[in-house]
């Protein structure tokens, strides 16, 4: 299920969804600088999300700009989530974090299949 194409569509939801955490995040921080430090955030989480990739991956193009084991993809996908909840958390949006944290753990459920094939990957 983990590559299943509604799947698919969730995390990429999940994934925009954490890019704008970060920037509100920011923005709640107050002052333009706080836009900046968020918009910074987002556009460093993206760097990191499309640099590091296991080959391969059906879930993605299949690149790899920077080929990692699947453990360490892995651990990138959670700290990105992770971060977006916490993100939400930090700026007292707690019905959003609640609802993205549901929303994390219900595609890391239906993506048991791919969790298994990431951790497989050297």
């Amino acid at each position: 299920m983990g590559f299943h194409p509604a799947n698919l569509a969730l995390r990429l939801f999940l994934e925009l969804a954490c890019l704008v955490a970060f920037v509100v995040w920011g923005a709640s921080s107050g002052g333009w600088l706080g836009w900046a430090g968020g918009i910074a955030l987002a556009v460093g989480a993206m760097v990191v999300w499309g640099t590091f990739a296991v080959p391969g991956d059906p879930s993605r193009s299949g690149r790899a700009p920077v080929p990692v084991p699947g453990w360490i993809r892995l651990l990138v996908e959670l700290l990105f989530f992770g971060g977006g909840i916490a993100a939400l958390a930090a700026g007292r949006w707690a019905s959003l974090t609640e609802v993205l944290a549901g929303l994390v753990v219900l595609h890391l459920l239906l993506s048991s299949d791919r969790i298994r094939w990431l951790v497989a990957q050297r």
